[in-house]
């Protein structure tokens, strides 16, 4: 998987050093671990979408609405 392109498509280890070699050198391990989960799970949607595991909208408001309201 590949989170996003920056002069093409990056492997994700390439994208990890990428985005640490940006971050501030001050920067705690706490918020590497943060942007590297957060980019993940972009991607992880982003993947879902492609192979149709989703819900419509429709259907979430309706599921939310009859939780909420029950």
């Amino acid at each position: 998987m590949v989170f996003f392109c920056y002069n093409g498509c990056m492997t994700n280890k390439e994208t990890a050093i990428k985005v640490i070699q940006d971050m501030p050198d001050s920067v705690s391990w706490e918020d590497i671990e943060e942007h590297i989960r957060f980019l993940a799970a972009i991607d992880k949607g982003l993947e879902d979408i492609k192979t149709g595991r989703v819900v419509p909208h429709e259907d979430v408001k309706t599921s939310l609405g009859n939780w909420l309201y029950e």
